[in-house]
């Protein structure tokens, strides 16, 4: 587990990025965690945590960054192959499918997250607008109406179980974003579309500083048809 610290009195912005995983050397959650590490945005600093790509640990790791000076936003982070743009994700189910084998050979199948919990939690965040300002800034971004049935999904859910049932967190905000492959991880995958680090961090500066200063979310639409 990896914690940066942060000056205990300072409200936080926790981004919880996800380690490594399917044999790849890298993970640009993790990578954009830590860049922004210690960044201030509007009163806020932002503290980042690495979670171990395993069911059960990674939620064991949050608990922990849970804990401390006040939160005002979490932003769990987690890479997306495939993805074209930064995805702010909708909604968390309360399912544990995994189609690989975690970082640790588990592979849950048709698992509840959290036993007798909700079906599905949606994100606190004000997405539509993060996506909006992200556009704004040349940044490709877009809403996501699924966060997958992998670890992504284990701790998007966990996270959203918590922030809805603690009531020291009931003033803290939260949700998940999935982000595209770095270009050195796209390199040996043909055909599959990448992001540069630089402006993945940048991306999350804007998702960021509009998450702190919108308190109420946009109405326009970010269906799909499919």
């Amino acid at each position: 587990m990896t914690i940066a610290t942060t000056d205990a009195k300072a409200r936080r912005v926790l981004l919880a990025g996800f380690e490594p995983f399917e044999n790849d050397p890298v993970n640009p959650a993790w990578e954009i965690a830590r860049a922004l590490d210690g960044w201030a945005c509007e009163g806020a600093v932002v503290q980042a945590v690495q979670l171990p790509c395993v069911f059960g640990r990674a939620i064991d790791t949050l608990d922990a960054a849970l804990i401390g000076s006040p939160l005002q936003l979490v932003l769990c982070i987690g890479a997306a192959g495939g993805r074209t743009e930064i995805s702010m994700e909708r909604a968390a189910l309360n399912i544990d499918d995994a189609r690989i084998p975690d970082n640790a050979g588990q592979q849950p199948i048709d698992l509840p997250v959290v036993k007798d919990g909700p079906a599905a939690y949606f994100s606190t965040l004000p997405i539509k607008a993060m996506v909006r300002d992200m556009r704004a800034a040349g940044l490709p971004a877009a809403v996501s109406n699924s966060a997958g049935t992998f670890v992504c999904n284990h701790i998007f859910y966990a996270l959203m179980h918590r922030l809805a049932t603690r009531p020291a967190l009931a003033h803290t905000r939260g949700g998940f974003v999935h982000v595209p492959y770095l270009p050195e991880q796209a390199s040996s995958k043909p055909g599959v579309a990448s992001m540069a680090l630089a402006a993945q961090v940048e991306a999350f500066r804007v998702a960021i500083r509009t998450a702190l200063t919108v308190r109420h979310d946009v109405r326009e639409t970010a269906g799909q048809l499919h």
